[in-house]
């Protein structure tokens, strides 16, 4: 790397590698604030993790840094490098809130309380997305606090609640997000030592289903056998939500195909956890199913619990649906269509009323075209040794097409802190800490690869 100023390193590497273990210790520190932005018994956590970024924000040399809100919305984080002259801006994106741990007792070690095992940091939040934060400010550091582009750090605070508020959140703070790049840290690797560019990811909505058949609870004796009760009906009526080989049912969906090969089975069936003998469902290749066509899924049902149950019909159940959208959608049209089929296929006459949801994210398909792209591969190729895969994801980063729409000439990459085994959104989220590294180096090479190249006499 060329010598961009006294204050910024002539080796990156090294520089990278010194700023490493500082890094690994903030990433812990911010991993103990359990910030689950869902959860309203966590709103000062996630304020204080909020807080926590900006001062580190400040600590690598960042201006005008603020933590922003608006109304209704979980804090945020913005921070500015300004750029040398003639080069571009480059907005850095992650996320600081995290997803519920799904129950602290089914972990392997508490879930805030980072643990190092196998060479994996444990921790809610360690790979999604407290590690995206920490490789962007682990950067910041490797240059001094003096990047070779301008730099904004967007920390956002309720990613994983569906970014409810980030249209607002950009329409007032716009001059303050302002860029020429878009880099997300927020996207997962194939592998460890392989360099993942995404390029597509599929969307999200989600609808509350309630079904009502009495009145009130009645005895199961009594009336059983003519009157029927909610929960049955409700179960009956998820059922439809997929055909006979497990490919969603609900009409009007967009789908798409792929050539891109298949992972190994066995790998694949392992990293998801699936039991001895488990079918995968749906039909095509596995990456048109993880990628290009829908999904849903019953996330949860109100119900009484197995041990405390009584002998009465149900009057009233509720759920929660969620359903992933292929590129090429519309999240609103397919919210309708989700809840037309659901208020369609509810038998026995029962009452039912389908309630959107909060999250909603459009899909995206990334334009891979481009200087920031070319150089992209150029630096991720060389950090990792090997060449970038580019693909798609399964899941959902709202923030994407929110911000294409806000400045379409921008061009987005989104690249990945985490790889097959992190468990994202599971029991005993993890990141490989030898990949953190990499990641770290490949984003700083990323910064040089954008910045203009020194004139020459």
């Amino acid at each position: 790397m060329p010598d961009q100023g006294e204050d910024r390193p002539t080796d990156l590497v090294a520089a990278v590698t010194a700023v490493l273990p500082g890094a690994r210790a903030d990433l812990e520190r911010l991993v103990r604030i359990p910030s689950i932005w869902a959860d309203p018994a966590h709103a000062d956590d996630t304020r204080r993790s909020a807080e926590a970024v900006a001062a580190l924000a400040q600590d690598a040399g960042g201006n005008d840094v603020r933590i922003v809100a608006v109304e209704g919305g979980a804090p945020a984080v913005i921070a500015h490098w300004p750029a040398p002259p003639g080069a571009p801006t480059v907005l850095l994106y992650a996320h600081h809130d995290v997803q519920p741990t799904g129950g602290d007792d089914l972990w392997t070690s508490p879930p805030f309380e980072p643990t190092e095992r196998g060479g994996r940091l444990y921790g809610r939040g360690a790979a999604d997305d407290k590690a995206g934060v920490m490789t962007h400010l682990a950067v910041l550091r490797a240059y001094r606090g003096r990047p070779p582009v301008g730099v904004t750090l967007f920390v956002e605070g309720e990613e994983e609640s569906g970014s409810p508020t980030l249209t607002a959140l950009l329409q007032e703070y716009r001059d303050a997000l302002a860029c020429d790049v878009i880099v997300i840290a927020d996207s997962a690797n194939p592998a460890v030592d392989v360099p993942g560019l995404t390029t597509s990811l599929r969307g999200l909505v989600d609808v509350t289903i309630e079904v009502a058949m009495l009145e009130r609870q009645a005895h199961s004796g009594v009336f059983g056998g003519p009157v029927g009760d909610a929960l049955t009906v409700l179960c009956r009526t998820l059922a439809t939500l997929h055909d006979e080989h497990g490919d969603v049912a609900v009409p009007g969906l967009v789908t798409g195909t792929t050539d891109a090969p298949d992972p190994d089975e066995a790998t694949y069936r392992g990293d998801a956890g699936l039991l001895p003998g488990v079918e995968l469902i749906g039909t095509g290749s596995v990456n048109e199913r993880s990628w290009l066509k829908p999904a849903v899924a019953v996330l949860g049902i109100d119900a009484p619990r197995t041990d405390q149950v009584a002998n009465v019909l149900l009057p009233r159940a509720r759920a929660v649906v969620s359903m992933r959208l292929a590129p090429g959608d519309d999240a609103a049209k397919a919210e309708r269509a989700l809840a037309e089929h659901l208020e369609s296929h509810v038998p026995w006459g029962a009452q039912v009323t389908v309630t959107p949801g909060r999250g909603v994210a459009e899909p995206t398909a990334l334009d891979t075209t481009g200087p920031a792209y070319d150089a992209a591969r150029r630096a991720f190729s060389a950090a990792y040794g090997t060449a970038v895969v580019e693909s798609g994801l399964g899941g959902s980063i709202p923030f994407i097409a929110e911000f294409a729409r806000t400045f379409p000439g921008a061009a987005v990459l989104v690249t990945g802190v985490g790889d097959p085994a992190s468990r994202w959104h599971g029991i005993d989220e993890s990141l490989h800490l030898k990949m953190f590294g990499l990641g770290v180096h490949a984003e700083a090479l990323l910064l040089a690869e954008l910045a203009p190249a020194p004139r020459t006499a």
